[in-house]
């Protein structure tokens, strides 16, 4: 899937021996660099973070995290986390790429807000040697599996704020994102700022959609391997939430401890709802609006379902950051008003 965290795979090298790689190579680096360097910092990666209170401290599932002076140089390797904190005026040296955008792995929704392109990272198995070797004071991975294992060996590269409590498997909305991301760079009434217009945006489409509040929407996406729908507390589903629909019940009665569920063709009635939205991940939209089974799903028969074959809008609605959620907002609730009619 290129917009859903696929399961965590391990490799073969074991992660006593990643943490050895990056150890040594932190001692060279020490060794051969200077306080004083500067170059390709990406200095305005504080942004204004003097505003802030230094230590700053975050919560998070493994502890209270605290950065003890302004970030310089931030790699932001979860879900959405490089976006927030372009979204707060900071410039990431290094990030991860999850949607597979290119370039500087970023949507449409944030072109032209790097200075410098950053160094894109590995996601599910970040690439520790390259983040050791861009001398992070701070690494963000708020929106992420809540590996362990992951997050030990991140933090002895640099201060690491991983995933809260229950946020495990990318279960963090943009607004709490939003909030610790602003924390950790010292500019909280930013994010603040930030969340405040996003919430008026959504009040905006609830009050201008009365139609939206009690209805019910299964979310759902198609990949080679099959169907599936998302679960309360995914990205997506709050999105729906806050704009007032409800989440398919017959899915959520499946849901587990993931971010989703499979749903077999024997079974595609399970997404009927007053609203069927979905998502194509690796094959082409036709490939789910074709398929006789779907199209004999009872919301898809009365024309009241919705597949994203723009990947621009399909992404930003799977992106889940306070800049893709506005983007969102103005793509996406004019097609759901559409389908509801």
């Amino acid at each position: 899937m290129n917009d859903s965290p696929p399961r965590v795979r391990r490799t073969r090298r074991t992660p006593v021996l990643m943490a050895g790689a990056v150890a040594a190579l932190l001692v060279g680096l020490a060794a051969c660099g200077s306080s004083g360097d500067t170059a390709g910092s990406g200095s305005s990666a504080s942004g204004k973070a003097a505003e802030g209170g230094f230590p700053a401290k975050v919560a998070t599932k493994f502890g209270e995290i605290t950065v003890d002076k302004a970030p310089q140089r931030i790699v932001a390797l979860g879900w959405g986390d490089a976006e927030t904190v372009l979204a707060l005026g900071g410039q990431p040296v290094g990030a991860s790429d999850w949607l597979a955008f290119g370039g500087e792995g970023v949507g449409p929704w944030a072109e032209g807000k790097y200075d410098k392109s950053p160094q894109l990272i590995g996601t599910l198995e970040p690439e520790y040697e390259k983040i050791a070797a861009l001398r992070p004071d701070l690494i963000l991975d708020t929106k992420s599996s809540g590996d362990r294992t992951r997050y030990d060996t991140l933090s002895k590269i640099a201060p690491t704020v991983g995933v809260p409590e229950g946020g495990d498997q990318y279960k963090l909305s943009w607004e709490k994102q939003t909030e610790m991301v602003a924390a950790a760079m010292g500019v909280p009434e930013k994010g603040e700022k930030l969340i405040a217009g996003t919430e008026a945006k959504f009040a905006a489409a609830v009050k201008a959609h009365p139609e939206f509040k009690g209805s019910t929407i299964t979310l759902g996406s198609r990949t080679s391997e099959g169907y599936g729908a998302y679960v309360s507390g995914t990205g997506r589903v709050d999105f729906v939430e806050r704009l007032g629909f409800e989440n398919n019940p017959a899915i959520e009665a499946k849901a587990g401890k993931g971010f989703s569920v499979s749903v077999s063709k024997e079974n595609l009635d399970l997404l009927d709802a007053d609203l069927t939205v979905m998502a194509p991940i690796g094959i082409p939209a036709t490939d789910i609006s074709d398929d006789p089974l779907y199209q004999a799903v009872p919301s898809v028969k009365a024309g009241h379902s919705l597949v994203f074959d723009d990947k621009r809008i399909s992404t930003a609605f799977a992106t889940d950051s306070v800049l893709s959620t506005g983007y969102a907002l103005e793509k996406v609730v004019p097609l759901f008003a559409e389908k509801m009619k």
